[in-house]
C-alpha cells in the first residue's frame, strides 16, 4: 500500500475545498451536499467524511481557507509603511472588485444567510466580520494618533461604519442592486478623496 504523505493529504483537502467552492458558487448553499462535492472533485464521499467529518465541517474549513488568505492580504496592505492611508483605501476598493470576481463574496453571503439558522456557521461568519473590523479599527487608530482627531468619530465608530459599508456594498452588488443611480463602488472610492485630505495635512505638518 502506498504511503500517504502529509503533503498529499494537504493537497487532497485543497482539492476538496476547491470543489466545494465550485458547487457553492454554481448551486448555492441549498444545493451544496457532500455527494455533489465528491462528484465535482472526482472522489468518494468517504474522503470528505475523513478530512472534514461532515458537510458543516467542510463548509467551515472552506470559509477558513478562503478568509484567511484575504485577511493575510489585507494585513500586509495595512501594515505596509510605504503606503499612505488613502492608497491603502484605494487598494481595499480594488480588492472588493477582485473578491467579487473570485467568488469569495458569494461564499460569504451564502454563509451569512446560512448562519442565521445555523449557530456554528453564524459564529464563524461573525468571527470573520470581527477580523475585518479589527483591521479597520487598527488603521483608524493609527490615523487618529497621527492626526489627533477623526472629526466627530471615534476609531471604534469608524471601524464599525467602514466595515458595514463594505459588507453592505457586497450584499447589494450580489443582489444586483447597483446602478448609475446607486453607485456603491464609486461612492466608496470617492470617500478615498476625503482620506487624501488627511494624508496631505499630515505631509504638510
Amino acid at each position: 500500500m502506498a504511503r500517504v504523505t502529509a503533503e498529499r493529504v494537504k493537497e487532497t483537502k485543497r482539492e476538496l475545498l476547491e470543489a466545494a467552492q465550485q458547487v457553492l458558487l454554481e448551486e448555492g448553499y441549498s444545493g451544496l451536499s457532500t455527494r455533489r462535492v465528491a462528484e465535482a472533485a472526482g472522489t468518494q464521499m468517504s474522503q470528505i467524511q475523513y478530512h472534514f467529518g461532515s458537510k458543516e465541517g467542510m463548509i467551515l474549513a472552506l470559509f477558513e481557507y478562503l478568509n484567511s488568505q484575504l485577511i493575510d492580504r489585507q494585513t500586509r496592505t495595512f501594515n505596509n509603511p510605504d503606503l499612505s492611508v488613502s492608497e491603502k483605501w484605494a487598494l481595499s476598493c480594488d480588492y472588493l472588485d477582485q473578491d467579487i470576481g473570485s467568488g469569495y463574496v458569494r461564499v460569504l453571503m451564502e454563509l451569512t444567510a446560512a448562519g442565521w439558522s445555523n449557530p456554528v456557521i453564524g459564529a464563524a461568519v461573525s468571527s470573520a466580520y470581527a477580523e475585518w473590523r479589527d483591521l479597520i479599527l487598527k488603521l483608524a487608530r493609527e490615523v487618529e494618533r497621527q492626526n489627533g482627531s477623526l472629526g466627530p468619530f471615534t476609531a471604534e465608530e469608524i471601524g464599525a461604519l467602514v466595515s458595514a459599508a463594505f459588507i453592505g456594498t457586497e450584499a447589494a452588488i450580489m443582489l444586483g442592486y447597483e446602478s448609475p443611480e446607486i453607485p456603491f463602488r464609486d461612492a466608496l472610492r470617492r470617500f478615498g478623496k476625503i482620506i487624501e485630505m488627511f494624508d496631505r495635512t499630515e505631509r504638510q505638518e
